[in-house]
């Protein structure tokens, strides 16, 4: 297996420390547009590792690297406004793809994420090709929780939600994100989808439907809102359940700087002109925050991911389970150096690139985590030295 990962910032710089400690692969080609972040990302970490430069937004650029590499599989690291262009370079270059994020929603076209991809979803069988999408933690890891609940602990599912929530502080900072808040203002701020059985997909007021829900190994009580994401748009295609959400925990602070944000106008991604310059008030904003990969030392706590699922039982009584994956930053830090947020997004695509590897997982076509088998999956989490569990409720 001969890996491009497109992106060096804190999930793919996360990835490349996970990848060194595993045999799976040839070569990873770490490609950023800033070659001086792909080397740092590389370095000290053996020789099957390799630094370039390329421009996520060019096709071309892409597929180009791949073939210059003899790429096998392209992991897509960089923030979803990119998927597109690298997903159709993998495809021009005979490769198969990953990503943890899938393209972007457009509400006044009524495209949902992941909505062009799916599109081209038969050019991709016919070719023999996989794109493996949604393969973070969320969505990804989740997802599997999802196919997991249906194949072995439930005979009949009322609902499937996803939710997340943490209780990370960053010491010296009244506002500092853990995540990319470029993707975090484009979740948050777009209208949430909700699936149901009898409607189909639906959108909600951004924020809404706040409740309070109870997270293990100490985190306790988060107040959790309704936010677009891709389990939404992801488990109805292959896991049957009456409805389905996504709510995540951001607090009171959080979603006010948000509201601030958009109602200011610098949530938008078309540039303006300032002194003569054009400039995306969205990049201004994430330009002025600290960079979520350097936060590891100032950071407190644990992150939690997880799917909440009710319904029947095998044996037809009524059942309620939380299955998660809990990351301590004092952990990650100390056995990667990287920060729990991103360690915890960056472990699920190296792991479903070991499953592909070994023939573990295989498929064609345009797929999402829950179209295959999770037990493979969730072992191998284990085997990575960071357990799942399962809470009863």
């Amino acid at each position: 297996m001969r890996v491009l990962l497109v992106g060096a910032g804190g999930v793919g710089s996360a990835a490349v420390a996970i990848a060194a400690r595993r045999t799976f692969f040839e070569t990873i080609v770490v490609a950023d547009h800033d070659p001086a972040r792909a080397q740092r990302a590389v370095t000290g970490h053996g020789d099957r590792f390799v630094a370039a430069q390329v421009d996520a937004a060019s096709a071309d650029a892409v597929t180009a690297l791949c073939r210059e590499h003899r790429i096998t599989h392209v992991l897509n690291a960089v923030d979803p406004r990119f998927v597109i262009p690298i997903f159709n370079g993998a495809f021009a270059a005979g490769a198969d793809y990953l990503d943890m994020a899938m393209s972007l929603s457009h509400a006044e076209t009524g495209v949902k994420l992941g909505d062009e991809q799916f599109a081209v979803a038969d050019t991709w069988s016919a070719a023999g090709r996989l794109a493996l999408c949604g393969i973070g933690v969320e969505p990804g890891l989740s997802d599997v929780f999802a196919r997991y609940a249906a194949d072995e602990l439930f005979s009949e599912i009322d609902e499937i939600g996803v939710r997340d929530g943490a209780n990370l502080t960053v010491d010296g900072y009244d506002f500092a994100p853990s995540f990319s808040i470029w993707t975090t203002i484009e979740e948050c701020l777009n209208p949430p989808v909700v699936w149901e059985r009898d409607r189909g997909w639906f959108t909600t007021e951004p924020f809404s439907e706040p409740e309070v829900f109870h997270f293990p190994e100490g985190i306790g009580p988060v107040e959790c809102v309704n936010v677009e994401h891709e389990e939404v748009l992801l488990i109805p295609r292959w896991v049957n359940a009456r409805r389905v959400t996504f709510k995540y925990g951001l607090g009171d602070e959080f979603i006010k700087v948000l509201k601030t944000l958009h109602k200011l106008g610098l949530d938008a991604v078309s540039p303006v002109r300032v002194r003569g310059v054009e400039v995306s008030p969205r990049d201004v904003v994430a330009a002025s925050l600290p960079d979520p990969a350097t936060l590891g030392a100032r950071m407190r706590g644990k992150t939690c991911a997880g799917t909440w699922v009710r319904g029947l039982g095998p044996d037809g009584r009524p059942r309620e389970i939380y299955l998660y994956h809990v990351v301590d930053n004092e952990w990650s830090m100390r056995e990667y150096g990287h920060q729990a947020v991103v360690w915890q997004t960056a472990v699920n695509p190296v792991i479903a690139l070991e499953l592909l590897a070994t023939g573990a997982w295989a498929g064609v076509g345009v797929l999402g985590p829950e179209a295959l088998p999770p037990m493979p999956f969730l072992d191998l989490l284990n085997g990575y030295g960071s357990p799942w569990a399962m809470e009863e409720r």
